[in-house]
């Protein structure tokens, strides 16, 4: 089926027809182009293009079309890309009726609708994928923490580190990709349904509730941008390119260190391959592929940059040109950290290789130039003495520390015999105590805990801390709003479940239709997934209660979004204080709740207390956030 075919006498060359057809890209867009029919039915409804019935119907027909539609059956269709694919798909199963879901649409809105919310989705797996990335390295941090490794510059030994310095540093790397898919995912948090083809729509359509219906934290603002943006394919091409160069140099220094001259780790068999001809080889192909694979990745991002650079306003069919790479990087790009995360699972340390390597190439050169400073010596000058005694360990064949007190005072009259304490490994190591060095002191802080020698003993502690980074990013993405009547079921199956398990009170339909003003609702992908009230009792005080979040996306940052919301709200309100009866008392000090007693409660607050199941056997505590 053709969408613009009444216009044109003559129907269109075969070679056109292939050259121009998008469904062998787009087809992937299918489910996000149903749902957007779906919000679109709904807008038409509101302003009275659809009656109910009519939009029951459609609703209908393409709910089903979401459950039972094949790739093959798509590619199959001949249509001209996937609008009219579905277009084509709800007119046989309505018949006309499915003619009037464009009224006041163009594929303009709809194809840039469709993308953004395809780019959301996988945002979200991305987040999930680089977090996955990051836990292994943590894993691997904790568990080496102590292994010696040499650093290198130039491809030079340089100082030694340690290993769980070296995976520390990639962490650093993933939790800025993390932040750039996360920034990245605000910015296209807008809906540009309703723009119609560049001018807008005819129809006055709320934008808004079309908007927060697909899950969008916004309307976009002007139709002639909403249309022709593709600044979100870019910026998630070019986190992807990032991302790839992180993943590509971490590939190249594990390749390097599994390599027959380095010896340092070795790789598992499930991620290596052998030789058609040498029978002894075991090669790195999963990193050589991590790292070869960045170039296709760089190449999504300046085809994107190049298509857009030169475009007049607004939409062009260079844009066609947009999917193609954009999926391919993002496929990519999610392979590859399941592979890095792959790898690194099954990677084996040889602490005796390395602390050996780390031993020679006179790595504690800097040392011996710091202990002469020590002395009084200034560093230039004693820089300058460190490389004439370098110079002679070279010509001797020896390393600082064989050199006899004799000969080290040859150099400089003000060494003394404690220079050797300073030229050992775990010296050198032990100096490096400044925030962000590779001191053990300083890895347990980056692992998560301040006081403990044993970084090993604090992994669980460092993946929690990643886990609630990764919940930040999530509830940054969240849309935090007051209820409204239609979230009243939403609402109670949220509280049902929680009361069932006697961390909420039991709240009837008509207690939460009675009291919606007090209720506040966390909001992902247009579905209600949290839900808080704020009851207040008098002047100055209120109880924060009902706070729920949907068990389907409990651990996600749902709940401190909800709660920093209702704090929010209280302030506004000019409360002194607002009080809450909790069994999960470390979450509320998280946020900046205290204990108090229950004897200091007003008796109001305990009188909803005869409602609750537990009343004789209550574990709730009581907890108190005060407004300054």
């Amino acid at each position: 089926m053709s969408l613009w075919g009444g216009r044109f006498a003559g129907a269109a060359d075969q070679r056109f027809k292939l050259f121009n057809d998008s469904l062998p890209v787009d087809f992937r867009l299918v489910q996000q182009d149903i749902t957007g029919s779906i919000a679109w039915a709904g807008a038409l409804k509101q302003v009275g293009v659809l009656d109910e019935l009519e939009y029951g119907s459609l609703v209908h027909a393409l709910n089903d079309l979401a459950e039972n539609v094949t790739e093959e059956q798509i590619l199959a269709s001949g249509a001209e890309d996937i609008h009219s694919f579905v277009e084509g798909s709800l007119i046989a199963k309505v018949g006309d009726l499915g003619k009037k879901l464009h009224t006041g649409r163009s594929r303009n809105d709809q194809v840039a609708t469709d993308l953004k919310l395809w780019c959301k989705e996988q945002g979200e797996e991305v987040l999930a994928a680089l977090l996955k990335v990051q836990q292994q390295l943590l894993v691997l941090a904790s568990q080496e923490a102590q292994t010696v490794l040499p650093g290198y510059t130039h491809l030079q030994r340089a100082q030694p580190v340690t290993f769980g310095h070296w995976c520390l540093a990639y962490v650093e790397m993933v939790e800025r990709d993390l932040t750039r898919v996360s920034d990245a995912l605000k910015r296209l948090d807008t809906c540009p349904l309703g723009s119609g083809a560049l001018a807008g729509t005819a129809y006055n359509v709320d934008r808004q509730a079309l908007a927060q219906a697909l899950g969008f934290a916004r309307a976009s603002n002007n139709s002639l941008d909403s249309v022709s943006d593709r600044d979100h394919v870019i910026e998630l091409c070019s986190a992807a390119a990032t991302s790839m160069m992180h993943l590509s140099r971490l590939a190249e220094d594990m390749i390097f260190y599994n390599s027959g001259e380095a010896g340092f780790i070795e790789l598992a068999d499930a991620v290596t391959s052998g030789s058609s001809l040498m029978p002894q080889k075991k090669n790195p192909d999963a990193l050589e592929l991590i790292r070869g694979k960045s170039g296709r990745v760089y190449g999504s991002l300046v085809g994107i940059l190049t298509t857009m650079k030169a475009l007049p306003m607004a939409y062009n069919k260079d844009m066609q040109e947009d999917k193609e790479g954009l999926f391919d990087a993002v496929d990519t790009w999610l392979m590859c950290l399941d592979m890095t995360a792959l790898v690194l699972e099954g990677v084996k340390v040889n602490k005796a290789r390395s602390l050996a390597a780390a031993q020679q190439g006179y790595a504690n050169a800097t040392e011996l130039a710091d202990y002469l400073v020590s002395k009084g010596m200034p560093f230039r000058e004693a820089h300058h003495v460190v490389g004439e005694v370098v110079l002679a360990a070279i010509e001797a064949g020896k390393a600082l520390e064989e050199f006899t007190l004799e000969q080290m005072q040859s150099f400089s009259s003000i060494i003394d015999s404690d220079v050797y304490q300073h030229l050992t490994i775990d010296a050198t190591l032990a100096k490096r105590v400044a925030q962000g060095g590779t001191s053990l002191d300083q890895i347990a802080k980056a692992l998560g805990n301040q006081q403990s020698q044993e970084p090993a003993d604090n992994v669980n502690v460092a993946l929690d801390q990643i886990q609630e980074r990764l919940n930040a990013h999530k509830a940054e993405l969240l849309s935090v709003r007051p209820a409204k009547l239609s979230d009243v079921d939403q609402i109670k199956v949220i509280n049902d479940f929680w009361a069932q398990k006697g961390d909420t009170l039991p709240r009837s339909r008509d207690q939460i239709l009675q009291d919606i003003l007090d209720f506040s609702v966390a909001e992902l992908d247009g579905e209600v997934v949290g839900c808080a009230s704020l009851y207040i009792y008098e002047t100055g005080l209120a109880e924060l209660r009902s706070v729920g979040i949907s068990p389907n996306h409990h651990s996600q940052g749902q709940g401190r979004a909800l709660v920093d919301y209702m704090l929010k709200r209280a302030r506004d309100l000019e409360l002194e204080k607002v009080i809450v009866l909790t069994r999960v008392p470390g979450f509320f000090g998280k946020v900046g709740f205290t204990d108090t007693s229950k004897e200091s409660l007003p008796e109001k607050v305990m009188k909803d207390c005869e409602l609750c199941p537990r009343k004789h056997a209550c574990d709730e505590e009581a907890m108190e956030y005060h407004f300054v």
